[in-house]
């Protein structure tokens, strides 16, 4: 098996053992790291399909991680997927009138950022054993919604970290918030920022960059990672559950080995879409790459025109996870089909920065052609959580709703009738409001937790653990702040 190093997007930091770079973050030059290569499957499919989640986890990541031994390794993946998801499964899929939904929220914050965040505190804190780290570490994160949260179920209370994270206030769902307002845990700070997301991310990234605070909180003994997006921990085993599902498919009998299916991702942060493109540079049959958009449409204009241009309106639509207008995780993509040039990477994200858009050659569009971009309204959105529901009694949020809409639209296009695996990136009793709204306007007058009991009942599933705990929980976080005094709120918490 090869030895799989890491470099950065930009250029600066290259040969970093994979432990090293998901200690670290970010690069010290604000790229991304990156695998040297894109590792092979070396397991036959069929083999694959024998396997259950840790099995596969394990297969996939080793590759990928390969610093880490096996017993490191399978220590971190057993204590992840665990009984903290309430099925056997980890990640079941669902068939719903023609396609596969990929049920990613089982975890114990019922959002898609589970599957990644519920292992990433065990990688680090082996990252950290195995790199001799003298420092506590402190997780900086932004959030739109999910991620906040399941970051912070998975570092509370960990020994030798703590864990900010900065939401933007009146930019996530009531369910969101009141899970991240209501966590425990002596480690924790939850800050609500008067911004959006994006706000929040470009403050987060300043932080990473800002190297006097580097040092200052060197001399007090603590480091700075994240536990976003970008951190190639988070997104490793994001590969994992599109080639479990793959692998499920073929076991089912709905799919022969090595027939193609497509993968449709709703996706603000690029992240997941991106895992599902690693996965099928490593040899997982996928055809099309599926980008599903809300209103904050600026991927489905990137692929479509080549132009990627963040300087637009900013819309808070009922799918916040995807309010995002500064897509991190595509720079990953951007430097592969660059040629892996980090000077042709580094321009554009400069001009990112600068101008707040860029525009990529018409021989780095050609490589973009496994992937189809386009979007949903707000309308088509709550008309596909109907429409599912009506004609099959299966329920789903916003996130997952865009997607399906957006497939709808693929096929119409493209005749293509691919067997369809479409991410199901958040439970439905996260976003109560929106799928009441849609299923049974009438409902709109009650509480939020009393439209989790509706549709708990229209729709005969149980109500998560997850939304329980929360429901009579006490408010602990109460900070909010400007953009301008994250930096503070850092230094005020970390001194304490």
């Amino acid at each position: 098996m090869k030895n799989i190093l890491y470099k950065s997007t930009r250029g600066a930091e290259e040969n970093v053992t994979a432990s090293a770079a998901v200690l670290k973050g970010l690069a010290a030059d604000g790229g991304l790291f990156v695998p040297q290569e894109i590792p092979a499957l070396d397991r036959r499919l069929e083999e694959l399909s024998h396997m259950n989640y840790q099995e596969t986890a394990y297969e996939v990541m080793k590759l990928f991680l390969s610093d880490y031994t096996e017993e490191e390794l399978k220590y971190c993946i057993s204590h992840a997927y665990d009984e903290k998801f309430d099925v056997p499964q980890i990640a079941p899929l669902a068939k719903a009138d023609g396609a596969y939904y990929l049920e990613l929220y089982h975890g114990a914050t019922i959002a898609f950022k589970d599957m990644a965040l519920s292992i990433l505190p065990y990688l680090m804190t082996v990252a950290a054993k195995k790199n001799h780290a003298e420092h506590d570490i402190v997780i900086l994160t932004a959030t739109s919604g999910d991620t906040g949260k399941a970051a912070l179920a998975g570092f509370a209370d960990v020994p030798h970290t703590r864990i900010i994270v900065f939401y933007p206030k009146d930019g996530v769902s009531p369910i969101q918030k009141k899970q991240m307002i209501t966590q425990k845990g002596d480690n924790v700070l939850v800050v609500g920022v008067n911004g959006n997301f994006d706000d929040c991310q470009t403050g987060v990234k300043k932080l990473f960059g800002d190297r006097a605070l580097t040092e200052e909180m060197a001399e007090a003994g603590f480091q700075f990672s994240s536990a976003n997006s970008i951190n190639i921990g988070r997104l490793v085993p994001q590969v994992v559950y599109y080639v479990y599902a793959y692998a499920r498919l073929l076991e089912n009998g709905e799919i022969k080995n090595g027939e193609k299916i497509n993968v449709v991702v709703p996706t603000g942060n690029f992240g997941n879409i991106l895992a599902a493109y690693y996965a099928k540079c490593m040899g997982l049959p996928i055809g099309k790459l599926i980008c599903a958009s809300n209103e904050n449409k600026v991927l489905y204009d990137f692929l479509n025109t080549g132009v990627y241009d963040r300087n637009r309106k900013f819309i808070l639509t009922s799918s916040p996870s995807m309010d995002i207008l500064i897509s991190s995780n595509l720079e990953r993509l951007i430097y592969k089909i660059a040629g892996e040039d980090a000077g042709k990477d580094r321009l554009l994200m400069d001009a990112l920065g600068r101008e707040g858009k860029y525009e990529i050659t018409d021989e780095m569009k050609e490589r973009l052609d496994c992937f189809y971009g386009n979007f949903a309204g707000e309308e088509e959105t709550a008309a596909g959580i109907w429409e599912l529901y009506d004609r099959t009694g299966y329920v789903i949020d916003p996130h997952t709703a865009v997607a399906r809409a957006v497939y709808e639209k693929y096929k119409a296009q493209t005749g293509d009738q691919t067997k369809t695996v479409i991410a199901s990136t958040a439970s439905p009793y996260k976003f109560t409001r929106s799928v009441m709204s849609a299923i049974d306007p009438s409902c709109a007058a009650m509480d939020d937790f009393a439209l989790v009991d509706e549709l708990s009942r229209l729709a005969n599933v149980p109500v998560p653990k997850a939304i329980e705990e929360i429901r009579n929980a006490d408010i602990r976080h109460n900070t909010i702040c400007e953009v301008s005094e994250m930096e503070q709120t850092v230094r005020s918490f970390l001194k304490k």
